[in-house]
C-alpha cells in the first residue's frame, strides 16, 4: 500500500509477541489514529473548515498526532504545550507548521495542567474562530480507535483478551474496549495509572519524579468512562522505570514510560489469569524518555522481584505498586467533585 500522507503510514501498530500470555500492540505514536480519525469527523460535519486554527492543550504525543492531523488536512495548528514537551517534539512540531507556547516551568503537574487551560481559554476569547479539540472531553477522540480494536478483533479472533494500558485522557483505552465488547463483553479492561493521579483516586499519595503525561492527571478528564475498566495498577516512577528497561533489555522493544509500566502491570495479571491473553498498549516510542528514564538504567529494579500490594479501595493505597479490583463501578459524583 502507498499511503497519501506519513500520517496514514505511522498510525498503523505492529503486534509484537512477548510471551505466550503477552502480546504488545505497538505504535509509532497513538494518538495519531485519535487526532485523524477527529478532525475528519469534524471536517465532514462542517464543525471545521480548511485553514481554520486547530488549538489544543498537550504533554507531547498529542501535540504531534494533531499537528500531523492538520498538515494532512490543510489545517492551522497552534499548541499549548506543557513544560515537559521535550525541544525535539517542539522542533518537529514547529517544522510541521505548529505554533507552540509552552506555560511557564512547574513542578506542580496540577499547575501545569490548569496554566494550560487557562491559556486555551484565553486564546479562544482573543480569537473565536479558532476550534478547541478538547483531546480530554470530546468523545469524538474514541472514533480512531475503533479501527485499531476492528485490526485487533481479526488477529485474536478466538481468544480471551485483557487489555492492559496507561489511562490517559480515557480514549485510548475506552475506545478500545468499547468497541472489542460490542462483540465480546468479557474483554477485560486494566488500567494503569501514577500515584498523583485524580482519575482513580490516587492524588494524596505524591511521586517526587511522577511523569503524569500519557498515563495520569492531575485536573478531571471527562472521557475518562470509569465503568469500563475491570482492575487498576498504581506504580511509582521507579517501578515504571524498571518495567520499561525490562522491555527493552528482555524483548528489544524501546518505547515509553506508559508502555514499561503497562508491561509490568500485564506481566502480573499474566500470572493471575494464565488463560488469557494480555494485550499491552505501548502508546509510543521512547525517544523522549531517554534522558529521564533510559539514561538511568542502572538504577532499574529486577521486575521479577516486584509485586503489588492488594487494595480494595483508592483509600488504602499504598506506593510504590498497589491494585485493586475495579469491577466496572462507575464513578461516584462526591468522589469527582474531590478529585476537581
Amino acid at each position: 500500500m502507498i499511503h497519501p500522507h506519513i500520517a496514514d503510514a505511522l498510525k498503523i501498530p505492529d503486534l509484537v509477541r512477548l510471551t505466550d500470555g503477552l502480546v504488545l500492540i505497538r505504535f509509532e505514536s497513538m494518538k495519531i489514529y485519535s487526532a485523524l480519525a477527529a478532525v475528519r469527523r469534524l471536517l465532514e460535519q462542517g464543525t471545521i473548515h480548511p485553514g481554520q486554527t486547530l488549538i489544543d492543550s498537550s504533554s507531547g504525543i498529542y501535540a504531534y498526532a494533531l499537528a500531523l492531523a492538520c498538515h494532512r488536512y490543510d489545517m492551522r495548528c497552534h499548541i499549548v504545550a506543557s513544560t515537559t514537551v521535550d525541544t525535539t517534539t517542539r522542533a518537529q512540531l514547529e517544522i510541521l507548521g505548529a505554533t507552540v507556547e509552552q506555560v511557564r516551568p512547574s513542578k506542580n503537574l496540577k499547575l501545569d495542567q490548569e496554566l494550560r487551560v487557562r491559556r486555551v481559554r484565553e486564546i479562544l476569547a482573543e480569537h473565536p474562530g479558532c476550534h478547541w479539540m478538547r483531546q480530554y472531553h470530546d468523545d469524538i477522540h474514541y472514533l480512531g480507535y475503533h479501527e485499531v480494536a476492528d485490526r485487533i478483533t481479526t488477529a485474536f479472533p478466538r481468544s480471551a483478551l485483557t487489555v492492559v494500558g496507561g489511562v490517559g485522557s480515557g480514549a485510548s483505552t475506552g475506545g478500545l474496549v468499547e468497541r472489542l465488547r460490542a462483540t465480546d463483553p468479557s474483554v477485560r479492561l486494566v488500567g494503569v495509572q501514577p500515584f498523583g493521579s485524580v482519575t482513580f483516586g490516587s492524588q494524596d499519595h505524591q511521586d517526587p519524579e511522577a511523569i503524569i503525561a500519557g498515563i495520569g492527571s492531575s485536573i478531571v478528564f471527562d472521557n475518562v468512562r470509569h465503568h469500563l475498566y475491570d482492575a487498576l495498577h498504581w506504580l511509582d516512577f521507579t517501578h515504571a522505570m524498571s518495567g520499561t528497561i525490562a522491555l527493552l533489555r528482555d524483548h528489544a522493544v524501546f518505547a515509553g514510560l506508559p508502555t514499561g509500566a503497562g508491561y509490568l502491570a500485564a506481566t502480573h495479571e499474566a500470572r493471575r489469569h494464565p488463560d488469557r491473553l494480555h494485550l499491552v498498549i505501548g502508546a509510543d516510542t521512547g525517544h523522549r524518555y531517554a534522558e529521564r528514564v533510559f539514561a538511568r538504567h542502572a538504577e532499574a529494579l529486577d521486575p521479577t522481584a516486584l509485586k503489588p500490594v492488594e487494595v480494595s479501595g483508592p483509600e488504602e493505597l499504598t506506593m510504590p505498586w498497589s491494585t485493586m479490583t475495579w469491577r466496572r463501578a462507575a464513578c461516584q459524583a462526591a468522589w469527582k467533585e474531590r478529585a476537581a
